[in-house]
């Protein structure tokens, strides 16, 4: 429906009519609205190109931020770099006496702790997630729902703390000895205990990631219409099938995407690890043993690296990390696109 807007026009004698003898002349009516917001829009192209390049220059500020970190990370690691060239993420040595580095310990130890913290999070959060959306009554649903948010905003070196005090105590008076005994024969859970290590890595870092895994699993939980609830369990579902087939199921887009961001805080978290790891630059199978992660390492010893070469190998391990996030992420995304069959996600 096109709209025509028609040019008022001078009055005219004729239009005059006499009024108790006097002329009564036609008065033009003022611009309508549309006409004076049409006059508007030309003056206002400026503005509009203004608002679109200022967007741009946003949305490229992005690859320049990325850009930069990593140029920042090359340059100064490039003496480690020409030096050991790819060996360096490869090699399991690290001796500064002797300027002979390798990063494969710490990348080692910053995958396995995390994979740690993952297996023990991401089924308590979902069941966290489940109990809160589905089964939780009301009255408590809003004093869970804080309890789990505030577990996030907890600084790292206070869970740090509490892990050396409280803890790793725990684990090695109580929770190793049975692991130890249970599943010695894995090699995953051998002497000797101290109770620092890697598992205690994995479990502080469980306890970190877990609110943020938790938090977005039941928002996408609660995204899920009612009326799918609703459908399967008239078509004699029980509970349990009902959350499983009617709200995982639909839900499972937006858990991946909350498993990959617990992941990504686990493999840069720095304090906490650093402070029940054990600071050890070794390979091994068993998680009690101490070993050292990419942020943790950086943290403990670059304080005292006066060395170029030490320092520019400590920079390096900030490369490593900074690909294998890179990494970590396009594994996430082929993982998304394996769960939702290269199909976009349909509306409910």
């Amino acid at each position: 429906m096109s709209l025509r807007i028609q040019e008022p026009r001078a009055p005219k004698i004729s239009d005059a009519a006499p009024v108790g003898g006097l002329v009564s002349v036609a008065v033009p009516a003022p611009a309508s609205e549309i006409r004076r917001f049409l006059q508007k829009r030309g003056s206002s192209g400026m503005a509009d190109s203004t608002f679109r390049w200022v967007m741009l220059i946003c949305a490229l500020s992005i690859f320049a931020i990325v850009g930069l970190i990593a140029t920042e990370l090359v340059m100064s690691s490039k003496l480690t770099l020409v030096k050991f060239g790819w060996k360096f993420f490869v090699g399991s040595s690290w001796d500064p006496v002797n300027n002979d580095f390798g990063a494969l310990p710490f990348i080692y130890g910053t995958l396995v702790s995390s994979l740690v913290a993952l297996a023990l999070a991401v089924p308590l959060a979902i069941g966290v997630a489940v109990f809160l959306t589905e089964m939780c009554p009301k009255a408590l649903r809003g004093i869970l729902s804080f309890l789990t948010e505030l577990l996030a905003a907890i600084p790292s070196v206070v869970y740090g703390l509490w892990a050396i005090f409280v803890l790793v105590p725990l684990l090695r008076g109580y929770v190793n000895p049975v692991l130890i005994k249970l599943l010695g024969w894995t090699g995953l859970f051998v002497p000797p205990d101290f109770g620092i290590g890697m598992f205690a890595a994995g479990v502080i870092l469980a306890i970190m990631i877990l609110p943020i895994i938790s938090s977005l699993t039941r928002e996408v939980m609660t995204a899920v219409p009612h009326a799918q609830r609703e459908a399967v369990l008239a078509l004699g579902a029980t509970r349990w099938e009902m959350i499983r087939m009617g709200v995982l199921r639909n839900a499972r887009i937006g858990i991946v995407g909350s498993v990959i961001l617990g992941l990504g805080r686990a493999l840069g978290e720095t304090m906490a690890v650093a402070m029940v790891i054990g600071s050890s630059p070794t390979i091994s199978k068993s998680l009690l043993a101490p070993a050292s992660t990419m942020a943790s390492v950086i943290a403990n010893e670059f304080a005292e690296a006066s060395d170029d070469t030490y320092r520019s190998a400590l920079i390096e391990i900030g490369l490593a990390l900074f690909l294998v996030t890179i990494v970590v992420n396009i594994f996430a995304r082929l993982l998304v696109w394996a769960v939702t069959r290269g199909t976009p996600a349909r509306a409910a």
